[in-house]
């Protein structure tokens, strides 16, 4: 393979290079693209921070989300379990996910891919036994 061709598929700036500029015109150039994005990025936080209404207000401090008055600290964790069921349900989320296309192609896998289903689900049944035994299915 030669060097032109490989230079070639590397990229805009393998390419300046080949039309013979120097490692200092490409650096040059991502220094600028560097120097562009960084004040883009910095022009739009500060043109947001002068355009954004500042005004406190009692409205404003006020719940949106659910409309309701906090009877506790909102900075309180939430119990673990809420967690633990949350990622038990996207295991089993994803496990429905794999059963789909398992399903459409089914009778081109044979005896081979239902082995293999079988021991998948086996051992999320494992693991749901396992869950429900802990106690981590219990909302409440």
């Amino acid at each position: 393979m030669r060097l032109d061709y490989r230079v070639e598929r590397l990229g805009l700036a393998l390419g300046l290079l080949q039309q013979g500029a120097s490692y200092g015109i490409v650096y040059l150039y991502v220094g600028i693209f560097m120097l562009l994005i960084t004040g883009f990025v910095a022009t739009t936080l500060v043109l947001a921070r002068l355009i954004s209404p500042g005004r406190k207000s009692i409205t404003k401090a006020q719940n949106y989300e659910t409309g309701e008055a906090t009877v506790t600290d909102p900075w309180r964790p939430f119990p673990v379990r809420y967690y633990v069921f949350a990622l038990l349900f996207l295991i089993f989320d994803v496990e429905a996910a794999f059963l789909y296309p398992w399903a459409v192609i089914y009778d081109s896998l044979g005896v081979y891919g239902f082995v293999e289903m079988v021991i998948f689900v086996s051992i999320l049944a494992v693991g749901l036994v396992y869950a429900w035994k802990k106690g981590a299915l219990k909302w409440v």
